[in-house]
């Protein structure tokens, strides 16, 4: 499959950088695609929960 080092070499770094330029473009869409911290599906604010507020 490879002739020498070089070569085998060459196709692990450009495999490597694919990977790389992959993982950068998912980080991207993930940030452009995120929602509103504080929200649910229904649109409604959550409440943020403390550890005593368990009284109910």
């Amino acid at each position: 499959m490879f002739g020498n080092d070089a070569e085998f070499l060459l196709s692990l770094h450009r495999t490597h950088a694919a990977e790389l330029r992959a993982e950068v473009d998912a980080a991207r869409l993930a940030r452009a695609v995120s929602r509103p911290a504080g929200r649910t599906w229904l649109g409604r604010r959550q409440q943020t929960r403390r550890l005593g507020d368990d009284r109910r």
